[in-house]
């Protein structure tokens, strides 16, 4: 997968309310294009919330303002840019359950660019990164047949790619065997000084997968995991509630996921 961040791309949450019935038509519509990942039905089956990652500011102010306003079914969008992450990432909530071991962990985790200097993509390396978008399993003789490159040439791109962290490895997985059957949205709104405080707090919370600051009314937004709807009441009102500087929050349950990363 692409790391977004090292290649100087914006992640949005996008909400998109719509009309009965609806929703699961515009969600396929979404996941067929190719900026989108983790679409979701939320809310009884009136909303569909995916994160969107333009490659340009063109391409972004197109969808926003153009191509997703008349999405078939959608009443209203709302997007929020990640301005930064608390947690998440390749391997996420799998790190909270002890899932892998130190060694496999550190096999999957992508490198991280010590000067953070961002990472400018020639046509090969975007012919690269599509061939694994397409297929994340490519043989290296396949990924040759896709760009009419030498093994050599595709080898050294894709070390060169995963050593400055542009290209990683994601951990897909089922959460509802291990135990977590309950997922949900969070929308949190807190003063701008306690942005910070509470973000670091919730991403040390067992039941959290993602948390970031974003733009928009509320200003963090969480993804958890539960095993119940009673432990996410506990949740909710015990740990969050107990935060200070929390003022309003809104919780949505995540009904069926239609798209993941890829």
């Amino acid at each position: 997968m692409k790391h977004e961040a090292h290649l100087g791309r914006d992640t949005w949450i996008v909400r998109l309310a719509c009309l009965p019935g609806t929703a699961a038509q515009l969600a396929g519509d979404l996941s067929r294009r190719p900026d989108t990942q983790y679409i979701d039905l939320v809310s009884g089956g009136s909303e569909v919330v995916c994160a969107m990652t333009p490659r340009t500011r063109q391409d972004r102010d197109q969808a926003f303002l153009d191509r997703l306003q008349p999405a078939r079914g959608a009443t209203s969008v709302s997007a929020s840019c990640i301005l930064r992450t608390f947690y998440g990432g390749s391997l996420g909530w799998l790190r909270k359950i002890n899932a892998l071991t130190q060694a496999q962990e550190a096999a999957l985790r992508a490198p991280i660019d010590p000067d953070g200097a961002l990472v400018a993509l020639d046509d090969l390396d975007e012919a690269l990164l599509a061939a694994l978008h397409r297929d994340g399993r490519a043989t290296l003789a396949e990924l040759q047949g896709e760009t009419g490159q030498s093994e050599s040439v595709v080898t050294r791109r894709l070390q060169r790619l995963r050593g400055c962290g542009a290209l990683y490895f994601a951990v897909e997985y089922d959460h509802e065997p291990l135990g977590r059957g309950v997922e949900a949205m969070l929308w949190l709104t807190v003063p701008p000084s306690r942005v910070a405080a509470v973000g670091q707090a919730v991403a040390t919370h067992p039941e959290v997968r993602f948390a970031a600051a974003v733009t928009g009314r509320a200003n963090l937004a969480l993804s958890v995991l539960c095993r119940t709807t009673d432990e996410l009441y506990f949740y909710l009102t015990e740990r969050l509630g107990s935060l200070p500087g929390i003022a309003a929050m809104e919780t949505s349950l995540i009904l069926r996921r239609i798209k993941t990363l890829g």
